[in-house]
């Protein structure tokens, strides 16, 4: 990365506009072009640089909900089962833990009610109980990584 790069990360990290064009507007803070900063982000995407660009929302503001779900994976069956279970449009990701529930993941739906529904099909379709870890309270932080040189 250099330095360019680093201003990018640093200057999007929780403050990109809300506008009609917000990547010119980001552009021009950091003094570059739009056309650059949109390369540049497509290249750090396509080297893992980044993992997403993107806003995070309050699902349930929006009437959804979202859940943390676990299940214990035989090491033999593991890739089989995180594919079953990844293939789902409402899983959004998935952690391997050494833990007796190694798989950890995230279920996002569009209703509150359709979160037991997911995790019943993941248990017919893995053969493994599906442990249901809802949030009780929520929390804000806001962690910002500033990219040094």
């Amino acid at each position: 990365m250099d330095a360019i790069d680093r201003a990018i990360i640093n200057t999007l990290q929780g403050d990109l506009p809300v506008c009609e064009r917000p990547y010119l507007e980001a552009a021009q803070r950091i003094g570059i072009g739009e056309d650059e900063l949109l390369a540049r982000l497509t290249s750090l995407l396509e080297r893992k640089v980044l993992t997403r660009i993107g806003p995070l929302y309050q699902i349930e503001r929006m009437g959804g909900a979202f859940t943390l779900a676990a299940l214990s994976a035989p090491q033999a069956t593991y890739d089989q089962i995180a594919e079953k279970v990844n293939a789902l449009p409402e899983v959004a990701h998935n952690y391997a833990r050494e833990h007796a529930l190694n798989m950890w993941f995230v279920v996002a739906t569009e209703t509150p009610q359709q979160i037991d529904a997911v995790i019943e099909q993941i248990e017919r379709e893995t053969g493994c109980e599906v442990f249901n870890f809802p949030k009780s309270r929520e929390y804000f932080v806001e962690l910002k990584l500033k990219v040094a040189p």
